[in-house]
C-alpha cells in the first residue's frame, strides 16, 4: 500500500531496545519485499518469530494443467465448484500461468485448526458469498459480500467465516498487488481523477496479542507444495507495528464508476495492477450519453493479454446466458465481443447493473483439469447467428 499505518505500541526509533514492563525485551521484525526496496513494515513480537519445533509432511498442490496452449474460448460455472469444509482443500486452480493462479473457492468451515502464510504470492479474495473476519498477525479485518481482500506475501492468517454458504474468487500474485501508478501522485496519494481514495481502504484496526508458547500448526505454501511446521509461539504475538505492507480491504461497492459520451475502454475499470496482470471492476454505472451512442463493448482482439471475467451480479449486457459465479475466458489472438442482439439490445439504454471482476493477464493462461469439469466446451460458438 503507498500509504503509513501504525498499530500497537512501537518504540520512538527503529532497531533501538524496545522493553516489556517487567524488564525483558520485545524483539523487532522486517517484513519486506522486493530485498530491501519495496514495501516494508517494522513489527515487534512478545517472543522471537523464528521458532520451529518441526517439520511434518510437505506435498503438492500444483495445478494439473490440462491444456498448455490454449485459443479456446471458455465458460466456466464457478458455482458448480463443490463446497468443502477444509479451506486450503477448498481452493480449485482453474486457469494458471508463470504469474498467477486464479482460484474459486467454496469453504464450508473457518479456517482455525491452523495457520496459513504463502511465502510465494500476494493473495487478492474476491468475497462472492459470505461474511466474517479475516485475521492476521498485524490485525484482523471484517468483510462481507463484495470485499477484496489484499493479503501480501508471507502474510500469517485464519479466517473465521459466520455460515457454510461461501464463495471466493482468489487471485495468488507472484509479484506485488498495488494501486495503479496512474492514479497516485508522485507521493503516492491517490489523485482526483481515482475511482476510490484513500477512504475507502480499510486498515487493520483491531490486533491480536498472544504471549503463548506450545505447538501452533502452521501450514506454509512454497513453490506448489505445502509443508507443514510446527511453531514454538503463537502467530500472532505482534505488540504493534508500523509501515507500508500489511493487510487491506477494499469494497468493490466503493468503486465510483467513470462514464463518457461514447463507450470508455475497460481501463476506466482498473482497480488493481501488478507488472504482470491488471484487475478491474465493473459496478453498476449510467451508460454513455452520446445521442448515436452504442453501450455495448464493440468487438476487439487482445492480442497481448487473455482476458478473464468473473461474474458476480446483476445484468450482464454484453453476454448471453450468462449467470452469477460464471466466469468467461477470452484467450489473446482472437477477437471478441458482444454475444449476437446483444448490441442491440443496448441501444437506448440508460444504465447497467452489472457487478463484475476482470482480470486481463499479459501471459496465456492454462486452463486445468478443474476447470474442464465446470467448462461449457461449446461456448467458444456462441457468437455463431442462429
Amino acid at each position: 500500500m503507498p500509504f503509513y499505518h501504525k498499530l500497537g505500541s512501537i518504540p520512538p526509533k527503529r532497531h533501538t531496545i524496545f522493553k516489556k514492563p517487567n524488564g525483558d525485551y520485545y524483539y523487532e521484525q522486517l517484513f519486506g519485499t522486493i530485498g530491501f526496496d519495496g514495501m516494508s513494515t517494522n513489527s515487534y513480537h512478545e517472543q522471537r518469530p523464528t521458532q520451529v519445533k518441526e517439520i511434518r509432511k510437505q506435498y503438492s498442490v500444483a495445478p494439473k494443467v490440462a491444456k498448455a496452449n490454449n485459443l479456446q474460448s471458455y465458460r466456466l460455472r464457478g458455482f458448480q465448484v463443490n463446497p468443502e469444509n477444509d479451506f486450503l482443500e477448498s481452493r480449485k486452480t482453474v486457469l494458471t500461468n508463470s504469474d498467477c493462479n486464479i482460484i474459486l473457492s467454496a469453504p464450508k468451515e473457518s479456517l482455525t485448526a491452523y495457520f496459513y502464510k504463502n511465502t510465494d504470492a500476494d493473495e487478492m479474495i474476491f468475497i462472492h458469498k459470505g461474511s466474517g473476519k479475516l485475521r492476521t498477525m498485524y490485525g484482523n479485518l471484517d468483510f462481507k459480500y463484495g470485499d477484496y481482500l489484499i493479503i501480501p506475501r508471507g502474510m500469517i492468517y485464519q479466517i473465521n467465516f459466520d455460515t457454510e454458504d461461501n464463495r471466493l474468487f482468489i487471485v495468488e500474485s507472484y509479484s506485488p498487488i498495488y494501486t495503479p501508478k496512474r492514479y497516485r501522485n508522485w507521493f503516492g496519494q491517490l489523485l482526483e481523477h481515482s475511482p476510490f481514495c484513500e477512504r475507502d481502504i480499510r486498515r487493520p484496526e483491531e490486533l491480536e496479542t498472544y504471549n503463548e508458547s506450545g505447538d501452533f500448526l502452521m501450514k506454509v505454501k512454497k513453490q506448489n507444495e505445502i509443508i507443514e511446521m510446527v511453531y514454538a509461539s503463537h502467530p500472532f504475538d505482534v505488540i504493534g507495528y508500523d509501515g507500508y505492507n500489511y493487510p487491506y480491504a477494499f469494497s468493490i461497492h466503493d468503486f465510483e464508476p467513470l462514464t463518457g459520451r461514447i463507450h470508455m475502454p475497460p481501463p476506466i475499470h482498473q482497480t488493481f495492477e501488478t507488472d504482470a496482470f491488471v484487475v478491474c471492476s465493473f459496478v453498476p454505472r449510467l451508460y454513455d450519453y452520446h445521442p448515436q451512442a452504442i453501450p455495448a463493448p464493440y468487438n476487439h482482439s487482445n492480442i497481448d493479454s487473455d482476458e478473464v471475467l468473473y461474474y458476480v451480479d446483476g445484468d450482464f449486457m454484453s453476454r448471453n446466458d450468462i449467470e452469477a459465479g460464471h466466469i468467461s475466458l477470452h484467450p489473446a489472438g482472437i477477437p471478441h465481443g458482444p454475444h449476437p442482439g446483444a448490441m442491440e439490445r443496448s441501444i437506448g439504454e440508460k444504465e447497467t447493473l452489472e457487478l463484475a471482476v476482470m482480470v486481463d493477464t499479459f501471459k496465456p493462461l492454462q486452463v486445468t483439469e478443474d476447470a474442464l469439469k465446470i467448462a461449457d466446451e461449446d461456448y467458444f460458438k456462441s457468437w455463431l447467428e442462429k
